[in-house]
């Protein structure tokens, strides 16, 4: 069995890659577009939300009268992806096609060092791409060092040209703006592949630098060093036991090798306290907000700044615990949320998933399933559908936090994080300090988020399938939360390493 599933793996990889090089008719990818159009509009509630429909179709229409010529698989992306973010809402999406390695392949990458784009880390400010720390072998690449381009590619007109290819949610421009260095990364790959090797060009003061960057290995007698460190560090049992659990029960990103969530004390006396999170994601929240509050009431805290800068979003059920340790009163979290249909739910979300096996099981459920959606989706007086989830009364948690609140906001302040931030805007419950959220204060089309795949090119698309909105609307539509204290993080603020949003609360307790 384990070698018919690595040969498998082997066979998917290659056709795969094959695929990528393979140009497909122009016929077929015009079924491609009207398959793609039909998906959307039988499983996307909000398709006219941003866009009408007549603009929409007219879109789809197009590129099926145009498309005459036949394209690899990452050229017809260039060609729908448009569309799909057209619709202008940030979960619904085309997957670029990407080149897959096998877990041999991968970890000869690793074997071989840290790669030329992994050996910086990079900030898009004001459309230049800027090094605000060199973690590579070459001390001369200064903070604040100009990347003017890589293998050739200038980082701008990269970045400028994928942007065509997702949205935020609405017409806000900080989503973008906010991931764009991550992004030129992930672009640059998409066209290029992995590479061991990169050459930049570097604007450093006044001058022009060409330097090649490597993949590099740190040195093995640094790392002989940090096992003998780790041999030692081991004997204290105790420290790695709670280690372990804290990364439970707080979550932990591997990749930043930070916590997912991480309470901390800006005074003496605790009566400022400092909450990220990064993501509403991984860990035992439940446990963690209990703790963490319970802590708070302990320490007679006062004031309470909560950062959800580039916190992308994740579980509903975690942020109506979050916000019960947050509001002031027994609340209502969302309104109800729009579906196509009952049975966009049941395509959408039930049978899109799983191996053939547990499709099998699905459908030997599914008439339990579909009885449960036909009793909790219902037609409403607008003539909408709608799935009654989190509309009831709830009431603010034991040890809720009764001092004051800020909260600190960006562009990558997506999704979930909008959704809270909507709430805690609308209820006046917190002072907002930062820039303009990714998602918008209306709420956001997610929920269940299948992946579709189209029959020809095998391109897959994601999208939403439920429509989230908060408690609290504004008549401003399609843009975020707007901070009540607007703040921009100046270049030498990321290369510094400064908190200028921070900062400002810290000096305003102060004040007061």
């Amino acid at each position: 069995m384990l070698l018919i599933l690595f040969f498998s793996q082997c066979s998917s990889i290659y056709k795969n890659n094959a695929r990528l090089q393979t140009e497909i008719p122009a016929a077929k990818l015009s079924k491609d577009v009207a398959f793609t159009h039909k998906k959307l509009q039988k499983l996307h509630p909000k398709l006219d939300y941003y866009i009408s429909k007549e603009q929409l179709d007219f879109k789809f229409d197009s590129l099926k009268s145009n498309l005459n010529n036949p394209l690899t698989p990452l050229e017809f992306y260039k060609k729908i992806s448009p569309l799909v973010a057209a619709v202008k809402q940030g979960h619904s999406y085309v997957l670029p096609p990407e080149k897959e390695y096998s877990k041999k392949e991968t970890k000869a990458f690793l074997k071989k060092g840290i790669g030329p784009f992994s050996q910086f880390d990079f900030t898009f400010y004001k459309d230049k791409l800027y090094v605000v720390k060199n973690k590579s072998s070459n001390p001369t690449i200064l903070p604040g060092t100009e990347v003017l381009s890589v293998n050739g590619i200038e980082p701008q007109n990269l970045i400028n040209e994928y942007n065509r290819y997702f949205s935020s949610d609405g017409f806000n421009t900080t989503f973008k703006k906010e991931i764009a260095s991550k992004r030129f990364v992930a672009y640059f790959t998409i066209e290029n592949g992995i590479k061991d090797s990169l050459n930049y060009v570097f604007k450093i003061h006044d001058s022009i630098q060409n330097i090649t960057i490597k993949r590099f290995k740190k040195d093995s007698l640094e790392q002989k060093a940090k096992k003998a460190v780790q041999k030692i560090s081991a004997a204290d049992q105790n420290k790695i036991k709670a280690l372990k659990k804290k990364k439970r029960i707080n979550g932990f990103d591997k990749t930043s090798k930070t916590f997912i969530r991480e309470l901390r004390f800006l005074s003496k006396d605790s009566s400022v306290a400092y909450l990220k999170i990064s993501g509403f994601k991984e860990g035992r929240f439940r446990k963690f907000y209990k703790d963490c509050f319970a802590e708070l009431q302990k320490k007679n805290t006062q004031t309470l700044i909560l950062d959800l800068r580039n916190n992308g979003g994740g579980r509903l059920n975690e942020i109506i615990k979050l916000y019960s340790y947050l509001s002031d009163s027994t609340f209502v979290f969302l309104q109800k949320s729009e579906v196509v249909s009952k049975g966009s739910l049941f395509e959408g979300a039930y049978f899109n998933k799983g191996s053939f096996p547990v499709k099998i099981a699905k459908s030997l459920l599914a008439p339990f399933v579909y009885s449960y959606l036909l009793l909790t989706v219902h037609k409403d007086k607008d003539g909408e559908n709608y799935f009654a989830t989190e509309i009831k009364p709830h009431p603010i948690a034991k040890n809720a936090f009764g001092g004051k609140l800020f909260v600190l906001i960006n562009g990558g302040s997506f999704s979930a994080s909008s959704i809270l931030s909507s709430n805690l805007k609308g209820s006046q419950r917190a002072t907002f300090v930062g820039t303009e959220t990714g998602g918008d204060y209306n709420g956001t089309v997610a929920g269940f988020m299948p992946v579709i795949q189209m029959p020809h090119s095998k391109l897959k698309v994601r999208m939403g399938v439920m429509n989230f909105a908060p408690f609290y609307q504004t008549p401003v539509k399609g843009h975020g939360i707007f901070p009540d204290i607007s703040i921009q993080p100046t270049l030498e603020d990321k290369i510094q390493g400064k908190d200028p949003e921070l900062n400002w609360i810290l000096n305003n307790i102060k004040a007061q």
